[in-house]
């Protein structure tokens, strides 16, 4: 089977050439800004420049309004939003509608209650992704990017209508049994290629894409 993956997170040059010379099929910017890796949408249309046609362009928002949305896409050239908030499927839906693009709406999960609200996204996005729900009691926690996994297993069995990816954890050492385990033909890394959050290494980025490529 192909495994392909996304870098997300990124706001270097060189972490960028890593990630597009490794095969990425997906790369990641993030604008929320409470993140350690956020980017201004000066900074990611700079960074989107040197990406080709190739690899589609992500753009992680949580619970944007859209002020907000359109000052990124006025300077930035994404391909996709990722939604990693509470945003309903109604917003989501509002989304592809104003803006033209595909949506993947990210869902949180901790238990198997947490896959079941899944369905009511099918309608509104194109992609789904799953990924770890923090602890309550986590300090410092973001919607994501808090190298957590979560039991992959939860995710055994279930028929997605949707092309979905896996995030929440995921490194080049975890990658092949997460895949194994989950059935993920997407996964998508940002703490996993960090030497410390908001910091990527173009090395571990080249890594975990290889692995990758092994599966």
């Amino acid at each position: 089977m192909t495994v392909r993956a996304k870098i997300c997170g990124l706001n270097d040059s060189e972490a960028v050439h890593a990630a597009v010379e490794g095969g990425a099929a997906f790369v990641g910017f993030v604008f929320y800004p409470p993140s350690p890796r956020a980017v201004t949408p000066e900074r990611a249309a700079e960074l989107t420049t040197i990406v080709p046609a190739s690899v589609g362009k992500v753009g992680l928002f949580v619970d944007a309004g859209d002020d907000e949305i359109d000052a990124v896409l006025s300077r930035a050239a994404l391909d996709m939003l990722q939604l990693h908030g509470a945003e309903s499927p109604e917003r989501v839906s509002e989304l592809r509608t104003r803006t033209g693009l595909r949506v993947m709406k990210a869902v949180s999960v901790a238990a198997s209650a947490d896959v079941e609200r899944a369905p009511a996204y099918y309608g509104a996005a194109e992609w789904l992704m799953f990924d770890a729900k923090p602890p309550k009691d986590m300090a410092g926690a973001l919607p994501g990017g808090n190298a957590l996994a979560f039991d992959w297993l939860l995710l055994k069995g279930w028929d997605f209508p949707l092309p979905w990816m896996l995030a929440g954890g995921l490194d080049a050492g975890n990658v092949a049994e997460a895949v194994r385990l989950s059935g993920a033909r997407y996964v998508d890394t940002s703490s996993g290629v960090e030497d410390r959050p908001g910091v990527k290494n173009p090395g571990r980025i080249r890594e975990f894409l290889a692995a990758v490529a092994g599966l």
